[in-house]
């Protein structure tokens, strides 16, 4: 139902404003006026997709504030009043987000309505939840539901970012130290070597080679560096496919199995709070995080509105995922199905990812230790060689 804001004049001839849900312009003025105001302007308004307040919301945060108004709701608390609470609690942009949907709400829009105000803090699947909720009369146990999913997202987010903190450490140090040396100390060791007339080792001559060429084109080195972080960008933005498809054949399995590890989760969820099964596979294909699958999940969505089972209709999953939802439809407990799924996923990615980042940081060192050993190598030998002329 459309949402419309008004201004106007309340009995006492105050002026006065807010927000109310009616189905036009004139079941607006109805519904203002039999509140004994005078309307003077009503406009429609509808979500925007502009950026809002964030340009990403947090999901912790979007987390707790969802966890806290549950238990309000469950405690008996009205929810105009419960929001209300929360906002008292906040401070800056979250304040006035609550505040503004708690004068939607008691203008009468529903909960998700006045939410989808917010697009880039409420996301699609959670208003889609919440409007489930509301229409079930299971909102309390649908805001409990968001939280928890909210909670996992991050912890998994938060499991992956902290697994690479250090390799990513050993990795820019490593880089920087090269660079540093075959910048400032390798040219002048090997001036020594260049002043001689004796022929060289063909080390050597690769590292006044490498040497120079840091030294006098640093700056194309750079730029080079910089197209390729702007081509990947590009590509990134505009043929996103290319590299998703890229990603999906990993040989570790670890990005493949953390795709599914979102689709099962996010699908799971969204099923078990009520949204039907097309709903739910289109916020799915969106936070699976790869393009590709997306792409086949939308198809399989279209053959899925047609008829078909969800089972034979994904292309391209584990044949393993594919049997287990194909008994989950069987036995009508898909979402549950889904959730022990899911459960076993992320078990599966957490050792895979504690795997390769115990045999990252060896090669790292392996790495360092072939450079180091070149420098020393090409370094020592014209040495060796002039002290054997000396004898």
């Amino acid at each position: 139902m459309p949402i419309f804001k008004y201004k106007g004049y309340d009995p006492q001839g105050s002026a006065t404003e807010g927000v109310i849900e009616a189905d036009g312009h004139r079941d607006a003025a109805l519904k203002i006026k039999s509140r004994g105001i005078f309307p003077k302007e009503i406009t429609e308004e509808t979500p925007s997709r502009k950026k809002g307040l964030f340009k990403k919301y947090s999901p912790l945060v979007l987390a707790g504030i969802t966890r806290r108004l549950s238990t309000l709701l469950y405690s008996g608390v009205p929810l105009v009043e419960a929001v209300s609470s929360l906002s008292s609690e906040q401070k800056g942009n979250w304040r006035g987000i609550l505040i503004d949907i708690k004068d939607r709400v008691s203008g009468g829009s529903s909960l998700a309505r006045a939410m989808q105000a917010h697009p880039d803090i409420f996301p699609d699947f959670y208003t889609g939840m919440i409007s489930a909720g509301e229409s079930s009369g299971t909102l309390t146990d649908v805001l409990l539901k968001l939280a928890d999913f909210l909670e996992t997202e991050v912890t998994i987010k938060n499991k992956v970012q902290t697994a690479l903190i250090y390799p990513l450490f050993m990795a820019c140090v490593s880089v920087f130290i090269v660079m540093f040396l075959f910048t400032f100390v390798i040219p002048k060791i090997t001036k020594v070597f260049e002043e001689t007339s004796a022929a060289l080792p063909f080390a050597t001559i690769m590292l006044i080679w490498i040497s120079t060429a840091f030294k006098n084109f640093w700056w194309l080195l750079l730029l080079i560096a910089a197209g390729i972080v702007t081509a990947f960008r590009w590509v990134r933005k505009n043929r996103k496919e290319i590299i998703d498809n890229i990603l999906l054949k990993d040989p570790t399995g670890i990005l493949s199995g953390l795709y599914m590890l979102r689709f099962t989760m996010t699908m799971s969820f969204l099923l078990s709070g009520g949204l039907p099964i097309l709903k739910a596979m289109q916020l799915t294909s969106r936070a699976t995080g790869n393009a590709v699958l997306e792409n086949r999940i939308m198809t399989a969505q279209n053959l899925v509105s047609q008829g078909a089972k969800l089972s034979s209709s994904l292309e391209g999953f584990p044949p393993s995922l594919l049997q287990i939802i194909a008994t989950g439809e069987q036995t009508g407990k898909l979402p549950e199905v889904l959730m022990k799924t899911a459960d076993a996923y992320e078990s599966e990615f957490e050792r895979k990812l504690q795997r390769a980042i115990s045999l990252l940081e060896p090669i790292l060192i392996l790495t360092m230790g072939l450079i180091v050993g070149f420098i020393v190598v090409a370094v020592l030998l014209p040495i060796f060689e002039m002290n054997q002329v000396v004898k």
